[in-house]
């Protein structure tokens, strides 16, 4: 067994390093452009003439985060929305659907108004209002070519035609056959510059069976919005990402033209295209377009800052369903000189079989079906948590679990790692990065990140210095900073049997 760990390590080094000699950065630097046009949109273009097709990635530097007070799940709203069109595509008259939106909103402002009202409300009259509001989205309707953009693009060899939303960030991609670049770049350029809020609030209503389903039907997804909503009292990660239903309820098409004006803008844009292209041939394509996009300023950065956590904060949930533990602490955002280390804890104590977190509570205890940790939860853009969570097996409780891995915490305050762990966690940190440079949506992902957070795409691979830098010293201090019971919020989910319905005995005369 000793003799095949050794092949094993040795084979997979040579693999490593045989792939980061074709990938290395001054590899990139030859095929890598990157051109800021005069709107303030960046533009990456990264050639990779393996295939004749090509991926991009769009990132709009806002997500959930930044919705406004009292619009929870705005930036969600822009995922459901991505692809319907534009003021030249999805719309069989753009003049006459513009004066029938607009007659939406002044129907939906009106009924929202009689239907917020505290006091003195008609019901006559909103029943009223709300079906001339019902009669203005009809007659919009009547203009929309229901889902000719995602058709255009799919009739084009469009394949992976998805949208996501996080909490720092809204994305957009897909990959193509590399001669349709022209097409894409307008399809693109038309979706970020000229977007029309056609069927909003069907789609609203989309989000919020979304929301039924993730949250209010799910007790992990439930347990989830508690958890955040109470490790944080300042800042907007502790709001829900998809937004409280009381909310996405009353978010207007308006609000949501706002959202865009503000934070869609091309200087909050990266978009990076990766594949059988030339740059000196399509730089000048995707500028042509994309240069056409109206300017705005960059959106002012968050000033609201969490405060420390000076004691600790728990959420316990009653109910008939299966039991869980969850625990979290705060930690410093992506920025923080001890970044890496985090990616190194998260890595040795529950990545897989082999970490500290599934040996003891799963193969040796014999106590949980599951059990891992994750850092920068729920994002990175501002500090965010380092959670950690287990599901307790039959016959156990969630108390257990919170022992079971307050142990091992405490193991990584008071003893050194193993050489062997530290070493398998750069290995692995090192074949992650790399298989992210595998394939073009994966590098147009990274490339876009990167030069979003950093201004500068090469951090990614300076990455590796910082993990080669973490040592066992890193990671006692690091642990002993943040695995402290004022740092820490909890939440479990508890089992009790459901009431019996009351049952009237009797017998039969």
């Amino acid at each position: 067994m000793a003799v095949r760990r050794v092949l094993t390590t040795l084979i997979l080094g040579l693999a490593l390093g045989s792939v980061a000699r074709a990938q290395d950065l001054a590899s990139f630097e030859k095929r890598t452009t990157v051109k800021v046009l005069p709107n303030g949109l960046t533009l990456i273009v990264c050639e990779r003439p393996e295939a004749p097709v090509f991926s991009f990635y769009t990132l709009v530097d806002a997500g959930s985060a930044d919705d406004p007070q009292g619009d929870s799940g705005l930036a969600h709203m822009f995922e459901h929305m991505a692809f319907k069109g534009s003021t030249e595509i999805g719309t069989t008259n753009y003049p006459a659907e513009k004066a029938a939106l607009a007659k939406v909103e002044a129907a939906y402002s009106a009924y929202d108004d009689e239907y917020r009202k505290r006091v003195g409300q008609d019901p006559a009259k909103l029943d009223h209002l709300k079906k001339g509001f019902e009669d203005a989205q009809a007659a919009a309707q009547k203009y929309v070519i229901p889902n000719q953009f995602s058709e255009i693009a799919e009739q084009n060899g469009a394949t992976g035609i998805n949208a996501s939303t996080g909490e720092d960030s809204t994305q957009y991609f897909w990959s193509m056959p590399s001669n349709r670049l022209e097409l894409w770049a307008y399809l693109e350029s038309q979706r970020i510059g000229h977007p029309v809020q056609r069927e909003f609030y069907k789609e609203r209503d989309v989000v919020q069976e979304e929301r039924r389903m993730r949250i209010d039907s799910a007790p992990i997804g439930r347990m989830v919005e508690q958890f955040l909503a109470t490790a944080y009292v300042a800042h907007s990660y502790g709001r829900s990402g998809v937004g409280w239903e009381s909310e996405i309820s009353q978010v207007s098409a308006t609000e949501a033209e706002a959202f865009h004006k503000k934070y869609y803008v091309p200087s909050n844009i990266v978009v990076a295209v990766v594949g059988d292209l030339k740059a000196s041939e399509a730089m000048p394509v995707l500028e042509r377009y994309f240069s056409k996009i109206p300017p705005g300023p960059k959106p002012d950065p968050m000033t609201t800052v969490e405060p420390p956590q000076f004691a600790e904060k728990s959420v316990v949930i009653r109910e008939a369903t299966q039991p869980f533990y969850l625990e979290g602490y705060h930690r410093p955002d992506y920025r923080d000189p001890g970044d890496a280390v985090y990616d190194a804890i998260t890595d040795i104590f529950s990545n897989g079989r082999t970490a500290r977190l599934y040996r003891s509570l799963v193969r040796d205890q014999k106590i949980a079906a599951e059990g891992e940790g994750f850092s920068g939860f729920p994002g990175y853009k501002f500090p965010g948590l380092f959670a950690v969570y287990a599901v307790p097996l039959p016959g156990h409780t969630p108390e257990e679990m919170r022992t079971a891995i307050h142990r091992e915490l405490d193991l990584l305050k008071t003893e050194d790692v193993s050489d062997a762990e530290l070493e398998r966690f750069k290995t692995r940190a090192r074949a992650e990065l790399l298989r992210g440079l595998a394939d073009n949506d994966g590098l147009a992902h990274q490339l876009a990140e990167y030069q979003t957070r950093y201004g500068d795409w090469r951090q990614l691979f300076r990455e590796l210095d910082k993990i080669n830098a973490v040592n066992k010293a890193d990671i006692r201090r690091v642990a002993n900073k943040i695995f402290v019971d004022s740092n820490r919020t909890s939440t479990r989910i508890e089992f009790v049997a459901p009431k019996r319905a009351a049952t009237t005995q009797g017998g039969a005369q």
